[in-house]
């Protein structure tokens, strides 16, 4: 498959933090999320991909070119929404697009002005004055109004109402109809990404974990819960993260046949929600609960 994307052995060092040789791709016409705890790396991540912070080590290739060496090729293709608004807040909608536009060489104006009413809102509203959500929209109709074959998202819903970012997974689903797109989504409402994401990157203390295939994932793991005399067999090994209570434990394992065929009736297995696995995932293995 053509990779839109490709992130290959990055490294960046700061301070009290290490991004370290994180790797992982995304084909054309796909949804991946990448996910984990804040201050996993995420933002850092994306950061590195935009050529907004240098990078210590790797590289990065978007369509197919080096991010840095062709940094404005590929971001005239690129359609990215932050978490946060980084447009003129004293100005309007209308005058921050005249500002905006130029720097894409196929803007479609019409486009832009039907999502802007589509969204609910209108060019004289100072930017400013946007609601948090109002702000998300008018930067999501930028980076839909240029032809953009990336959508980069760092985290777009976060403290968003259900009922809008329902309406951006909506929209996300229409813009990947055309096979060339792809969105790589930065956020950590798990829910989310299980309704609409493809593939699954999970990274956590500046570590790659996984990336891979979101039904691949979840088929991989189960949950087992049990009387914690199971463990007293030194299978503690075979769980990803544990969980114990007074009560017994239940942990994440990808060894769900092995624990069946051993213990039958004695253990529940259920299977995990995608936030399941990243909660075990990037928690401590071994955590004690008294209740």
């Amino acid at each position: 498959m053509d990779k839109i994307l490709e992130v290959n052995n990055v490294s960046k060092k700061y301070k009290n933090f290490d991004l370290k040789d994180i790797s992982f791709s995304l084909d054309k016409g796909y949804i991946m999320g990448f996910i984990g705890p804040n201050g996993a790396g995420k933002t850092t991540t994306i950061k590195l991909i935009m050529n907004l912070i240098n990078r210590d080590s790797g590289f990065i290739k978007i369509f197919s070119k080096d991010n840095i060496k062709n940094e404005k090729d590929v971001k005239d293709k690129i359609g990215f929404v932050y978490d946060q608004s980084y447009y003129f807040e004293d100005m309007n909608l209308k005058d921050n697009t005249k500002i905006i536009s130029p720097f894409y060489s196929k803007w479609n104006q019409k486009k832009f002005e039907y999502l802007i009413k589509k969204f609910g809102l209108e060019m004289k509203f100072k930017v400013k004055d946007l609601s948090k959500g109002m702000k998300m929209k008018f930067s999501l109709a930028v980076a839909l109004s240029h032809e953009a074959e990336l959508l980069i998202m760092d985290e777009p819903t976060s403290g968003l109402d259900p009922v809008f970012r329902s309406e951006i997974l909506d929209i996300l689903r229409e813009y990947i109809q055309n096979e060339n797109r792809s969105v790589l989504f930065s956020t950590h409402i798990i829910t989310d990404l299980e309704k609409t994401a493809d593939y699954i990157t999970l990274i956590n203390k500046g570590k790659l974990l996984f990336s891979d295939e979101k039904d691949l994932i979840i088929e991989k793991y189960s949950v087992i819960k049990g009387s914690l005399e199971i463990l007293d067999n030194g299978l503690e090994k075979k769980f990803v993260g544990i969980k114990k209570h007074s009560y017994g434990f239940e942990g994440l394992t990808d060894s769900s046949n092995f624990m069946r065929k051993k213990f039958g009736d004695s253990i529940i297995i259920d299977k995990p929600s995608l936030e399941d696995i990243m909660l075990y995932m990037v928690g401590e293995k071994h955590e004690t609960i008294n209740i």
